[in-house]
């Protein structure tokens, strides 16, 4: 059996015609935690959006599991969790309505989404719709959702932003429980101390290409040095 990854295969993406943001790319995401780093505007988040499926490649593919994002929507998505840095949900629908929703395309019992309530300090929001939230509790609910299921790919934009200082432990927690499961974790975040312990691999991006260092230094200082320049776009 191959090993679970997200693969890229010569893909380009346009937000403009003849204005690229990312191009060619070849790469896979493979079982760990990858930190995706580059300056502001390099396209760490456009690179996840791709992953993702919220974004469709101009050129190339991209498959999870072997299955194309895009062709076989429901076999490379079904595993897999995506929390971007923008919580972009449906406004009229309640905090309730969406994880119950969650809770049924992942064919898990209600229950799993009265746990998320509680993972986030929800329950008293359930019957909110949305647009009645402030902006750091609807990213918390959608982070929610996330924790639904037992995902295997889970793509995360600046997972800990807004978090409380409780919460953000239970997030780390909750990613290395996946890390330990063999789940393919790819994060997006400034702030990269949290996250070094974990991490097994980086990605930067750099004029439209991806670079990958498949492997990071283990000493915990030249690891958070080679983290910190890619971060700060020094490769």
């Amino acid at each position: 059996m191959e090993p679970s990854m997200i693969h890229f295969q010569n893909v380009s993406f346009f937000y403009e015609k003849d204005t690229s943001v990312l191009v060619g790319i070849d790469l896979e995401f493979q079982p760990g935690l990858t930190m995706l780093l580059g300056p502001n505007g390099c396209g760490k988040s456009t690179l996840l959006k791709l992953a993702s499926g919220v974004e469709k490649p101009d050129a190339g593919q991209i498959t999870i599991d072997g299955h194309d994002l895009w062709q076989d929507e429901v076999e490379a998505r079904k595993n897999l969790a995506y929390v971007p840095e923008q919580p972009d949900l449906t406004p009229y629908a309640t905090i309730r309505e969406i994880l119950n929703l969650v809770c049924r395309l992942r064919n898990e019992p209600l229950e799993k989404g009265i746990d998320a309530f509680e993972f986030f300090g929800l329950r008293d929001q359930a019957s909110r719709t949305v647009r009645e939230l402030s902006l750091g509790q609807r990213r918390r609910a959608i982070f929610a959702a996330a924790l639904i299921g037992t995902p295997r790919y889970i793509l995360l934009d600046e997972p800990l932003e807004g978090m409380d200082r409780k919460i953000k432990d239970d997030i780390l927690s909750w990613i290395k429980h996946h890390i330990e499961a063999r789940a393919v974790v790819v994060v997006v975040s400034h702030t990269i101390e949290p996250f070094v312990d974990l991490a097994s691999q980086a990605v930067t991006i750099k004029d439209g290409s991806a670079i990958l260092y498949p492997k990071i230094p283990s000493d915990p200082e030249r690891k958070l040095a080679l983290l910190d320049n890619l971060a700060k776009g020094i490769i």
